[in-house]
């Protein structure tokens, strides 16, 4: 049972240790799940043994099959010292289930791990330590600003009202358990302002807001996002949703994603969320960095003023967390300033023009 009588107070108690203390977010779902070495039966369990299509490697359906790895996965990332958990849910839209021919329980799959994250993160919540649940929503295997087909510039696999439409049904069936929604690993703008769109839509209908979250990947060390987009001009994009907090995962390592993590210090007048891979993969597509090694990057973001919520992505563990937490103790949270008043706009570019 909740420790908060409803998601308002829970994110009231948040927002309070945000201001004293930077929070934890919990590491990789993927990663954790591959150590689990799973098989085809894992994935289709008793439901699904039939099922016309291969289905290993869909990680969101075991929240179906193995509702119990999920919650062993999230009660490990609790107990390394998370404040936030993400649902299981990154692809949980009809666009990506769609490749297992499951995009008709993309709603069912979502809401299952909703309720999953919800039901750990009560098993340890207390009034003294609220644990937010934030509802995960990926950025599709689908790319609204580039052509997938070399030699037609203008060819779309999807349109901004199918892909606005699959996160408006994926955010309804995980609403009633989660206390943030986090669109997250962007690559493409806009393909988050079509998650943003469904998100504000879902606002409407219920009759109350769920705060966002929102976090962009720079794709390389060229510093943009896949769709050609900087930092700044990624930020200005998505200004409009007001989010709780905004920041950058994936992709990158500590090392490398740092001097972007800085630049969304220098201009976000929110929150600073940062949650970087573990180093960047070896020539097998493993991760090698180690806790420490992670939470040294890290401790120093702290240090140096630039973060509010620190977590992890590919490659990290319970163990990264664990060590990312011990370095973030005791340091004080990026303070959030006001920004001049200025007319900001934004193409591959920022622009800014000052009153």
């Amino acid at each position: 049972m909740s420790a908060f009588t409803s998601s308002a107070d829970r994110r009231a108690a948040l927002g309070e240790r945000l201001g004293r203390r930077i929070l934890i977010l919990d590491g990789a779902a993927g990663t954790w799940l591959q150590d689990r070495q799973l098989q085809e039966v894992d994935f289709r369990g008793a439901r699904f043994a039939d099922w016309r299509s291969p289905l290993k490697g869909n990680n969101d359906l075991l929240n179906l099959t193995r509702p119990d790895l999920i919650a062993r996965m999230h009660g490990e990332y609790l107990a390394a010292g998370a404040d936030l958990i993400e649902t299981n849910t990154f692809s949980s839209t009809s666009i990506a289930q769609a490749d297992y021919a499951l995009e008709d329980l993309a709603p069912e799959i979502a809401a299952a791990g909703a309720r999953l994250a919800r039901a750990a993160a009560d098993a340890v919540e207390t009034t003294d330590r609220p644990v937010g649940v934030l509802g995960a929503l990926g950025p599709t295997n689908k790319t609204l600003s580039l052509s997938p087909d070399v030699n037609d510039p203008g060819f779309r696999d999807v349109t901004f009202e199918q892909v606005r439409a699959a996160y408006a049904a994926q955010a309804a069936a995980m609403a009633p358990f989660v206390d943030f929604f986090l669109v997250e690993t962007v690559f493409d703008t806009l393909n988050a302002k079509a998650a943003i769109k469904a998100l504000l839509d879902l606002d409407a209908a219920r009759g109350e807001a769920v705060p966002i979250v929102v976090s962009g990947t720079i794709t390389d060390r060229s510093g943009r996002t896949l769709s050609g987009q900087t930092t700044e001009a990624f930020w200005n994009s998505i200004r409009h949703a007001a989010p709780w907090a905004v920041g950058l995962n994936c992709a990158l390592g500590a090392a490398e994603l740092r001097r972007y993590v800085a630049e969304m210090a220098r201009v976000a007048d929110v929150p600073v969320i940062a949650y970087p891979n573990a180093g960047l993969p070896n020539e097998m597509g493993d991760y090698d960095e180690t806790p420490e090694e992670t939470a040294a990057h890290l401790g120093e973001w702290a240090a140096s003023g630039l973060v509010n919520i620190l977590g992890g992505c590919c490659g990290t563990t319970p163990a990264h967390i664990q060590a990312i937490a011990a370095a973030a103790a005791g340091t004080p949270p990026r303070v959030v300033k006001p920004r001049p008043r200025a007319m900001r706009l934004s193409g591959l570019e920022p622009f800014e023009l000052a009153s």
